[in-house]
């Protein structure tokens, strides 16, 4: 799904460690994944890697565009891999690391955008309150 890019410095997304990544986060996502490579396997009628670049692209763009959720799920665990590579992160211009301690700074948007769901009345029960009503 994702060639690699000699130029920058970015791995393709069939890198052994992107791939293992891969495996390693499939989770809920493991039918969905599977199905998808079903489809992808049933299009191409001989084997997948078999195929050049252009007919694998062609084939897996027809899929993404038309296979629902299958494919919204296969594209979300191979994205999600690829962008926590060190490697791919580097070439981005970001530095290799977890969000906290340090943080990211963040442009500050409209608050006020909030302001129908804080004034729209509360839909969650309270859980401090018993049965009865006492605390």
């Amino acid at each position: 799904m994702i060639p690699a890019d000699a130029v920058l410095g970015m791995p393709a997304a069939d890198d052994p460690a992107i791939l293992a990544d891969i495996a390693r986060s499939l989770g809920r996502d493991l039918a969905l994944v599977r199905e998808a490579l079903v489809a992808i396997a049933a299009k191409s009628r001989r084997p997948f890697a078999a195929l050049d670049e252009e007919a694998r692209d062609a084939l897996v763009n027809e899929y993404y565009a038309q296979g629902g959720a299958a494919a919204v799920a296969l594209g979300r665990v191979v994205l999600s891999a690829y962008y926590r590579d060190d490697r791919v992160l580097q070439a981005l211009g970001h530095e290799p690391r977890p969000p906290f301690p340090k943080g990211y700074r963040l442009d500050q948007g409209d608050w006020t955008l909030l302001d129908p769901v804080r004034q729209r009345p509360s839909f969650w029960r309270d859980d401090r309150v018993t049965p009865t009503g006492s605390r």
